[in-house]
């Protein structure tokens, strides 16, 4: 279903996002999660893709079996990074003859140079910014939509904002500007970074308004479940601020494992009950293709399928 009927249908959504995995052992354990969650009745999942496009196949793969499972929607990520024009043509004729109906396009990360090597050359891109992208694929829509896309509409598009700011772009006027060139580029929805104070949300989604942004906006939620993945959250989303009342809590566990699972289960519950009751359009959980924690955070807003974020 595209997304724009998504929202039409229901005033807020739920998601997970996932990540494709690059072992047997870890297909098992995302296979194992997602029939978990799926019996939540997500409105979709996401599924990233690895710096420069390195993986496409596995993502593809990934996606075209969720499709096949037939319980949720599942919305491929599409980078900028690492792609040729026609390169991106063939992937969503693919994912059009897959009857994927939405693609979440985002620049991308290039790939790290090993050791002593040059860095990524971005010139090679065809796509050198999100904006980009989008016009492409709303180009594809307009082109192929009605006879070449099951959905008789093409696909639904959704792009990436950042509550807290975008580490690449430290001016926070510009970086509004390129966000609403993505919208004006055909964007049907944003979807936003992780974030742990909802005010910086509530600020974000005011500052889009003020800047004429008006499609609806998702929050993204991850909750901490360990002081080690605290700092990996650090590092995957630079500038990631972790508010002091949630450190005091933190500290409060005093390094014990469980007290600080637990501490950020209650974290992010709250985060999302608030949310909830502030109108938020949607919850996407990051879920790191583990079902526990996001399960917990669902079952504890009292919510038992999706009639009840609606």
């Amino acid at each position: 279903m595209h997304i724009a009927d998504i929202f039409n249908q229901q005033p807020a959504t739920y998601s997970f996002e996932y990540f494709p995995p690059r072992t047997p052992e870890a297909a098992e354990q995302l296979y194992a999660a997602m029939g978990e969650l799926e019996s939540l009745k997500p409105t979709f999942v996401s599924v990233t893709y690895g710096a420069g496009g390195s993986t496409r196949d596995l993502t593809h793969d990934l996606v075209v079996r969720v499709k096949g499972r037939g319980a949720i929607e599942p919305f491929p990520h599409l980078t900028c990074v690492g792609h040729t024009r026609s390169e991106i043509d063939a992937i969503l004729e693919r994912y059009a003859g897959a009857g994927i109906d939405n693609i979440i396009a985002l620049g991308g990360d290039p790939p790290k140079a090993a050791e002593g090597a040059p860095s990524y050359d971005r010139s090679r891109d065809d796509f050198k910014f999100a904006a980009d992208l989008v016009r492409f694929i709303r180009a594809f829509n307009d082109r192929h939509g009605k006879s070449g896309h099951p959905n008789g509409r093409g696909f639904g598009i959704g792009v990436a904002g950042y509550p807290e700011g975008h580490p690449g772009t430290p001016n926070r006027v510009r970086e509004m500007e390129y966000l609403k060139a993505k919208v004006d580029a055909g964007a049907d929805y944003i979807v936003t970074q992780l974030f742990f104070d909802n005010h910086d949300f509530y600020d974000f989604r005011d500052r889009c308004g003020l800047a004429g942004i008006r499609v609806p906006i998702v929050a993204g939620i991850m909750p901490v479940t360990s002081l080690a993945g605290m700092m990996r959250m650090s590092e995957m989303a630079l500038g990631a601020r972790f508010p002091a009342p949630l450190m005091r809590a933190l500290n409060r566990a005093g390094g014990d494992a469980e007290g600080v699972r637990r501490v950020g289960i209650h974290w992010a519950t709250e985060q999302c009950r608030d949310l909830l009751d502030h109108k938020v359009r949607g919850i996407h959980f990051y879920t790191l293709n583990r079902s526990t924690a996001t399960r917990e955070v669902f079952l504890n807003l009292g919510v038992k399928d999706t009639d009840g974020l609606r």
